[in-house]
């Protein structure tokens, strides 16, 4: 039988409303396909365990994303892994709706043979995922500013790993305007202020 996590429906919830339907949708047809699926949450993201790593999405600003944990040993995976579609965003692309995913029968098949390598014990080798350049942001002298003006706050980013430093540092350089990028470095020294990593919303307590 599945299990389903709550977190991940407060995560649905919380999506923006283009996001709901496609990802309501990939969650029914996993659990369809794979009834004793498992979900958790990754990386702020909604993951999906079947004897071990499985899938995942994740919804975005403007598109969502779809993951598989083993995408580049399966048979398509010059297409899950972008390089038929030089795409970069998960392994289908920048998802907006519905009629952005392929067909169920499509994904069916993709899912069952995640599924059949789990049940095979293939293991996944980290030299067979694709290279991407990682982007390394720096420290906003705004963010640094209210950092120092703010002595726990300081100290609890300075006290983060460093992937919990680099959700904050992503979420704030990549804000499309000065209006949303103040908002969000005081959003950030709230958090920060009461002991939170960016992604606290999700983490499982």
């Amino acid at each position: 039988m599945s299990k389903k996590d709550k977190r991940i429906d407060a995560y649905l919830a919380k999506s923006a409303d283009f996001a709901k339907p496609v990802l309501t949708h990939l969650r029914k047809l996993i659990h369809k396909t794979c009834p004793k699926v498992e979900e958790t949450i990754k990386w702020g993201m909604p993951a999906f365990e079947y004897k071990g790593p499985f899938m995942g999405f994740a919804a975005f600003k403007k598109h969502c994303s779809v993951f598989f944990w083993k995408a580049a040993l399966m048979k398509d995976s010059r297409i899950l892994t972008g390089k038929e579609t030089k795409s970069s965003m998960g392994n289908l692309g920048k998802i907006s709706s519905i009629e952005d995913l392929p067909g169920d029968s499509i994904l069916v098949r993709w899912i069952k043979e995640a599924m059949k390598l789990n049940d095979e014990g293939v293991k996944f080798n980290r030299a067979d995922k694709p290279k991407h350049k990682r982007v390394e942001y720096k420290m906003p002298a705004e963010f640094q500013k209210e950092l120092n003006r703010n002595k726990k706050a300081k100290s609890v980013f300075e006290g983060f790993a460093q992937s919990h430093k680099r959700e904050y540092l992503e979420w704030i350089c990549e804000a499309k305007t000065d209006v949303t990028r103040d908002k969000r470095i005081d959003t950030a020294i709230e958090w920060l202020s009461e002991g939170k990593s960016r992604n606290w919303k999700y983490q499982k307590k």
